[in-house]
């Protein structure tokens, strides 16, 4: 340790908070689980405390023990904290915070205002988060093969407008599926529309694609991983909150199209579109997806060009290989967890950031919101027919091979090399 923590002013109790609220910053706003902990214990020994961080579904709760003084004091303290937001600006913020007290730049005093300044900081503006997500879901529209452009103008249109009504929404409740559902809903009109007056293939791109751009990828991810290293509770947590968005998503989007008589076909494949057009379309998801996450802008860099990168794998193995879906999911967020760990760890950045924006676009929305229409389909009863069965159940067992596959392939290289990275950093003097 770098001071005598003894002689300070700081109580434990001054200590113990300042642990919590800089884990708290990190927890709410999109950061991993394990970051959270080893931040969390990295910034306790520093201020002369043994800091554990023991999350939940709503809560953290913190054990610290005196390490500095012969007493050993113990205290217990609990703060609110819902994991459902993504910010990764204050996330960076809040990780150099850590760096700064750790080196002795920052003292504890000047800290606690410091951390209350990175929970204040600005998500991107309305206008940019505007343009993100139309720029976003026209470029996955490219992906799965959109051929006209008034069909790529109104995915501009109705992914932007959804985006500012979410920023609306947000003013006026605190619903965190409100935002999601009045976005989709907006969009499933709009799609509706396009197919009225023959503007959208049989795809449904003008629908499917603003509605993609909505998907909760970080909490899908951050789940899996609790689950991996037997945060159960947690992860299931998780889990379940983005199951309950894109079940928003999925009602939103149908109800628009049913409005006007419109349903999304449950069979229905995306097109081929050539190596070229697939990897650039991939780097402009993945640029919209970290402004989405409020990522700092000089972060942007590492997930495009690694994310182009692994589209482009990912195209080959499916166009030249003919590997499925899952494996291509599989191998692309392999490249991705193999790349950018090192690189978050060498230059401080989190993996949430510019790793999960670099695979996100992956996420299986397109499949997801087909199962929740062949449900739709199967439950009215009308038009049962086997075809619609194979292909409902067809869906959903894409999707979830696809999340499992990414969350492999995301997480179990990251895990290894944080472990070994940790013992070569133990193993020296």
């Amino acid at each position: 340790m770098d001071r005598d923590w003894n002689n300070d002013a700081m109580t434990l109790e001054d200590r113990a908070d300042l642990v919590l609220a800089v884990a708290r910053v990190q927890y709410i706003n999109g950061q991993s689980t394990d970051q959270v902990v080893a931040s969390a214990e990295r910034l306790g020994h520093t201020l002369g405390l043994r800091a554990e961080i023991m999350p939940r579904w709503g809560e953290l709760q913190l054990k610290a023990q005196d390490i500095v003084t012969a007493s050993g004091a113990r205290r217990i303290s609990i703060v609110t904290a819902y994991p459902t937001g993504v910010a990764m600006s204050r996330v960076a913020s809040t990780m150099r915070i850590i760096t700064d007290l750790t080196t002795g730049r920052l003292a504890p005093a000047a800290a606690k205002e410091a951390i209350r300044a990175a929970l204040q900081e600005p998500l991107s503006p309305t206008w940019l988060f505007a343009l993100a997500a139309a720029a976003g879901a026209v470029a996955l529209a490219v992906i799965f093969g959109v051929q006209h452009l008034p069909a790529a103008a109104l995915i501009f249109v109705s992914a932007g407008a959804g985006a500012v009504l979410r920023r609306g929404l947000a003013h006026l409740s605190a619903n965190v599926f409100l935002q999601p559902f009045g976005a989709a809903l907006l969009t499933g009109v709009i799609g509706a529309l396009a197919v009225r007056y023959q503007l959208s293939s049989s795809l449904r791109l003008v629908a499917v694609c603003p509605c993609m751009v909505l998907v909760p990828g970080p909490p899908v991810l951050n789940g899996a991983m609790d689950l991996i290293k037997g945060r159960i509770h947690l992860g299931a947590a998780r889990m379940l909150f983005a199951g309950l968005i894109v079940i928003a998503i999925s009602t939103g989007m149908l109800l628009g199209l049913s409005l006007l008589g419109v349903s999304l076909p449950v069979d229905q494949a995306s097109r081929a579109v050539p190596l070229w057009l697939d990897t650039i379309a991939a780097g402009i998801a993945v640029a919209a997806y970290s402004i989405f996450f409020s990522t700092p802008l000089r972060m942007l860099p590492w997930p495009v060009a690694v994310g182009m990168l692994a589209h482009a794998l990912r195209w080959w193995l499916l166009a030249v290989i003919g590997a499925g879906a899952a494996i291509g999911a599989l191998v692309a967020c392999l490249i991705v967890a193999l790349i950018l760990t090192p690189v978050a760890r060498r230059w401080h950045m989190p993996f949430a950031a510019i790793g999960f924006a670099s695979v996100v676009s992956m996420i299986p929305g397109v499949f997801l919101f087909r199962m929740a229409s062949g449900l739709v389909q199967l439950a009215d009863g009308s038009h049962t027919t086997l075809g619609l069965i194979n292909a409902t159940i067809a869906d959903g067992v894409t999707a979830m091979s696809i999340l499992l596959a990414m969350s492999l392939g995301l997480i179990i290289p990251k895990l290894v090399i944080d472990r070994l990275s940790d013992r070569s950093m133990q193993a020296k003097p």
